[in-house]
């Protein structure tokens, strides 16, 4: 019987729990520990760093894992390359779970740059009014960019006031609505928005209504990752363990 470790904190990787609970594999999802309130799972989960490759190798012996999953979000590339060190290390077998990317389509106007500095220095000019949708890692890096006005959304409230002069803040968790970013953006006269190639349908929202209302999209390009194998549905995952997921077998 697997004995599977899921590096998780995406909706895939809690609908991938779902259905290892459904099918009766042993699961344990695990949070790298940035959302302070993450949802009931009906797998054990567990909190926390691994202490580097070293640590998740480690863990993966004394544990008796049998697969590793990594569903964890696509930009958490240094995660992802120890994944695939520690799984090499224990030889135990690992597949990615992961969003496919985003692609422009008519109607988009995007400009793409290869890393959160490039972007911070693409803002340079004159003040405008930018919607970060970068989740709250990232903000204080365009604190070198003081003179635009930033529009922040994250699923928890800081502790911390954001370490941006002018802004506003909004707490809200997703998925979110086309629609209703349509009016976010209008509510505070976004001109831009700068967001990271997450992929997936749940944080395309935004880049729906930027299409809708016309404006221009500053696209944070996916990290480089080591070669490993990927799917992207959940019951691939399944298929992938030797279970069929439509019979329950």
């Amino acid at each position: 019987m697997p004995n599977v470790l899921l590096l998780g904190g995406t909706t895939e990787a809690s609908a991938l729990a779902d259905l290892l609970d459904s099918a009766g594999i042993t699961a344990t999802l695990s949070y790298a520990g940035r959302t302070a309130a993450p949802r009931l799972q009906p797998v054990p989960i567990r909190i926390g760093g691994f202490g580097g490759v070293a640590g998740l190798a480690s863990y993966l012996r004394a544990h008796r894992v049998t697969h590793l999953v990594d569903a964890t979000h696509p930009f958490a590339a240094k995660m992802s390359a120890h994944a695939v060190a520690a799984a090499r290390e224990v030889d135990v077998p690992l597949v990615a779970l992961t969003r496919k990317q985003w692609e422009p389509v008519a109607g988009d106007s995007w400009s793409h740059v290869a890393s959160i500095p490039d972007a911070v220095a693409q803002l340079a000019g004159p003040p405008r009014r930018v919607m970060l949708a970068l989740g709250r890692m990232h903000v204080e890096a365009f604190a070198a960019q003081p003179q635009h006005h930033y529009l922040l959304r994250f699923v928890d409230a800081p502790t911390e006031p954001p370490a941006l002069p002018r802004h506003n803040l909004v707490v809200d968790r997703g998925p979110f609505t086309a629609e209703g970013d349509v009016q976010m953006m209008r509510d505070h006269a976004i001109d831009l928005v700068v967001c990271k190639n997450a992929g997936g349908g749940g944080a395309q929202a935004k880049l729906i209504a930027a299409r809708r209302i016309g404006l221009p999209v500053l696209m944070i390009d996916r990290p480089p990752l080591p070669s490993r194998q990927e799917v992207h549905d959940p019951r691939a995952v399944l298929a992938w363990l030797g279970h069929d997921a439509e019979r329950g077998v």
